[in-house]
């Protein structure tokens, strides 16, 4: 798969090298000094370190999943600087005794900018999606989701 020649083809992209199993091609749509975070605050900071953590997570409790790009939105910031979220729905993750677990949606945040062979990743935001609920609480090690709402 090409760069992207745009930047709402950033997400898919990601996504079809995620659905790949493909952490070389995947860290490719970033620039070298990328920053990287994911749903559980892990934050890589260049290229390689992307690619070696999604190289571990494809290759283990993502082995089986595939991502499906439900809705885009582009923001253009500059001619050639824009962040796009993604809708994105997982399914096939698996738990450590290899049982499937259930789907999980996220928004995904990227900055991207136009470099000459097309648009990278600058930096990349996961965040998972906890339907009906407001913000997380942390308690003796524990974080919850909750709703403050009846």
């Amino acid at each position: 798969m090409p760069i992207p020649d745009l930047p709402e083809n950033v997400p898919r992209a990601f996504v079809a090298y995620w659905n790949a199993r493909n952490a070389a091609g995947l860290a490719s749509l970033f620039v070298e000094d990328a920053d990287f975070v994911n749903v559980v605050g892990l934050w890589w900071n260049n290229r390689t370190d992307i690619e070696k953590a999604h190289d571990y997570g494809l290759g283990t409790f993502f082995r089986h999943s595939t991502v499906e790009v439900r809705r885009t939105k582009v923001r253009q910031i500059t001619d050639g600087i824009a962040v796009v979220h993604a809708r994105c729905k997982l399914i096939g993750q698996i738990d450590k005794q290899g049982q499937t677990l259930d789907p999980r949606i996220a928004i995904m945040v990227f900055v991207v900018q136009r470099q000459n062979d097309g648009w990278h990743i600058l930096t990349a935001q996961n965040t998972d999606v906890v339907q009906g609920m407001e913000t997380n609480a942390a308690r003796s090690g524990t974080v919850t989701s909750l709703s403050y709402r009846k």
